[in-house]
């Protein structure tokens, strides 16, 4: 009897490659021929479930940054009883944001290929806009769990301190991508620690 085969679960399968292909050889690799010979597929079925090489691109980016976002989401839905009631829960949260294990290093490093090919492809500057506006509201959903257990002030300015986060969290993961023997673990923990500690230590003006 043939495989029953359901177009979401090969158009997600054919999405995984290109993220594959992308973390040994950057955006320049994930071309038709390469995504054939990496998922088995002939170029013509590829062509079957995307309308264009772009399309297929910008589902893939999309689909690796829900990816990225879904870990600190499943953080969150995990919470003690006690919610984010310090400054060391919310820096764990925001630290799945960061590439602290293999699979997390893999995945901010295709990003980071996706977001500078964004610079220039329009319709991957779409996608990159849409991540960055979905974890700044991650972790704006941190800072007012933290704030309403009272792990931080009230007299916070979230949209500044979300700004500043977002802003620490990105550099820091470009460092770590880059130069992963001076930017290891556990001085990303203790930068983000000590950055998160020190908005408990602000007063209202």
């Amino acid at each position: 009897m043939p495989k029953v085969v359901i177009p979401g679960e090969r158009r997600k399968a054919v999405g995984d490659a290109v993220v594959r292909i992308m973390i040994r050889t950057g955006v320049e690799g994930a071309s038709l021929r390469n995504l054939a010979d990496e998922t088995g597929l002939s170029v013509g079925a590829i062509r079957h479930y995307f309308d264009s090489h772009a399309e297929l691109v910008a589902f893939s980016m999309r689909e690796l940054g829900r990816r990225i976002r879904q870990r600190v989401a499943a953080r969150l839905d995990r919470l003690p009883a006690g919610g984010l009631s310090s400054t060391a829960l919310a820096a764990e949260l925001l630290a799945e944001l960061l590439p602290l294990d293999r699979a997390r290093r893999e995945d901010l490093g295709a990003w980071l290929a996706f977001a500078g090919a964004a610079r220039t492809q329009p319709a991957l500057h779409v996608v990159a806009d849409e991540h960055h506006e979905h974890t700044r509201s991650l972790i704006t959903e941190i800072l007012e769990q933290a704030i309403g257990r009272g792990a931080l002030p009230a007299g916070l300015d979230l949209g500044i301190e979300c700004l500043r986060l977002s802003a620490l969290l990105d550099g820091l993961t470009m460092q770590a991508v880059l130069h992963p023997q001076r930017t290891t673990p556990d001085v990303l923990m203790d930068v983000l620690r000590r950055n998160v500690h020190s908005l408990a230590e602000q007063t209202s003006a």
